[in-house]
């Protein structure tokens, strides 16, 4: 079954930097799109930042463009979200997310919180 767990959060001071994970198993990892999504308290889940199943074509929301890299290494079945010039509003849960065979599937998420 397909399984993603993120992993790399944790407390960061503003202006910091932080690396994200997500290891994948239960499919074709080299064969999907994949995308990092964040929801923070009291809010609507958002897509962050997205990938092409080669890499070769990544997007990026406005509120992290120019902070916030994605990247993929299909070798290892590892997502990767490397953020900084962390703000407060970064502050949120993170979760790694794809789109297969009509369902969705998530991780259980991992907590960035963003404060001095």
């Amino acid at each position: 079954q397909v399984q993603l767990v993120e992993s790399g959060g944790g407390l960061v001071q503003p202006g910091g930097s932080l690396r994200l994970s997500c290891a994948a198993s239960g499919f074709t990892f080299n064969n999907y799109a994949m995308r990092w999504y964040r929801q923070a308290p009291g809010k609507e889940r958002e897509l962050v930042a997205a990938i092409t199943s080669t890499g070769g074509s990544t997007n990026y929301a406005d509120s992290v463009k120019g902070r916030f890299t994605i990247s993929r290494d299909n070798a290892k079945n590892t997502l990767y979200l490397h953020m900084n010039s962390l703000k407060p509003e970064d502050t949120a849960v993170y979760y790694c997310h794809v789109w297969r065979l009509t369902q969705n599937y998530w991780g259980p998420g991992t907590q960035v919180t963003v404060s001095s």
